[in-house]
């Protein structure tokens, strides 16, 4: 069992000795982890999820079960397939979530998106787009929810990008990011979900092994890394909130 710490006072790089923590928990279970997370964050801790492969909700919300509800960060592009935004749905009923939604200033709908920032704009300026659309809502919305330390669902296996990826690291503004998957296998992850009956994307009975907006995204191949069907035929990689 991890031990907890202090909740510091000063930004996050300058109280906790991060390659420690690392080193400890690189044994550790996600469990053990976000244990951590949530005694050593009472207040400030939350997590963003794109209602692909909830696991870490289920994790906190119903095997953990901490004292207060974590609040759940969701950027809705306005982009999304229908079942992401169905599932979101399902998972915030479920497990009666503390859940935030956030979008691009000034648009409810895609027809309103396209007005104000042009049509198909990803096939234009995707890294515009990917700021309006995440980025800057998820600036947003960890100011908001004033967030000291988030969680995410992030693996080490779904991409190359991805292997070398620490389980805690620091964000851009010296809040704690959390990846207590790192260390599991696509396989660890389909192994709890059917062992803890956990709500999942139906998209992922059709091919499509990671999730992201609609007009981006495709099925992947046989042999293909997880995330080949992110942004196909192009370099990159990333949407921008990881980097």
């Amino acid at each position: 069992m991890v031990q907890c710490i202090t909740p510091p006072a000063k930004a996050i790089a300058e109280t906790l000795d991060l390659d420690a923590l690392n080193h400890k928990f690189e044994t550790a279970t996600p469990q053990d982890i976000l244990r951590w997370a949530m005694c050593t964050f009472p207040q400030g801790l939350a997590q963003t999820n794109s209602f692909s492969i909830p696991v870490t909700i289920h994790m906190l919300y119903e095997e953990l079960q901490p004292d207060r509800r974590v609040p759940v960060i969701f950027l809705d592009t306005l982009h999304h397939f229908a079942e992401t935004v169905a599932t979101a749905e399902q998972a915030r009923e479920r497990y009666n979530l503390d859940l935030h939604v956030y979008r691009a200033v000034g648009a409810n709908t895609r027809e309103e998106f396209a007005a104000r920032y042009g049509e198909a704009l990803w096939q234009h300026d995707i890294d515009q787009f990917h700021y309006l659309t995440k980025v800057e809502p998820l600036q947003r919305a960890l100011q908001d929810v004033e967030v000291k330390a988030w969680v995410t669902g992030r693996r080490r296996d779904q991409s190359e990008s991805r292997r070398a990826m620490p389980i805690l690291e620091q964000d851009t503004d010296s809040r704690l990011k959390i990846n207590p998957l790192a260390n599991w296998t696509r396989k660890d992850l389909w192994r709890y979900v059917f062992q803890h009956n956990v709500v999942y994307n139906p998209l992922h009975d059709r091919g499509y092994a990671s999730i992201g907006d609609e007009p981006l995204t495709t099925p992947v191949q046989t042999g293909e890394d997880e995330r080949a069907g992110r942004w196909r035929g192009s370099v990159k990689t990333e949407c921008g909130i990881h980097l």
